[in-house]
């Protein structure tokens, strides 16, 4: 069975970084789509940015693209996210999230995925 583990999320201010991971377990495929999603309160769940574990292509929202980065630990079951410059817009409880590779695949789509962290929180303040 998958599991998705975020950590990394904690308070900072405004212009601030965090360095958010996921550690994923339980894949048997050499290859899968893990990827980056957000809610604030009251808010739609908004998508950030995913990585093919196996081709490294990535995708980003575009407007978290250069101040967001995913990246991927040599064994390739971590996917973390670099955020700096942060702003106080960006709180909110960040997921990750993985899916077996497919055709015709919308990285950046929520309905993507089937597997699902608990979510780490990211506080921003002013």
């Amino acid at each position: 069975q998958v599991q998705l583990v975020e950590s990394g999320g904690g308070s900072v201010q405004t212009g601030g970084s965090l360095r958010l991971s996921c550690a994923a377990s339980g894949y048997t495929d050499s290859s899968y789509l893990m990827g980056w999603f957000r809610q604030a309160p009251g808010k739609e769940r908004e998508d950030l940015a995913a990585m093919y574990t196996g081709s490294g292509n990535t995708y980003y929202r575009s407007t978290v693209k250069g101040r967001f980065t995913v990246s991927l630990n040599d064994a390739k079951d971590i996917l973390h996210l670099q955020m700096n410059s942060l702003k106080p817009e960006d709180t909110a409880m960040y997921y990750c999230a993985a899916a077996e590779v497919a055709g015709g695949q919308r990285p950046l789509r929520a309905d993507t995925y089937n597997y699902w962290g608990q979510g780490t929180q990211v506080t921003v303040s002013s």
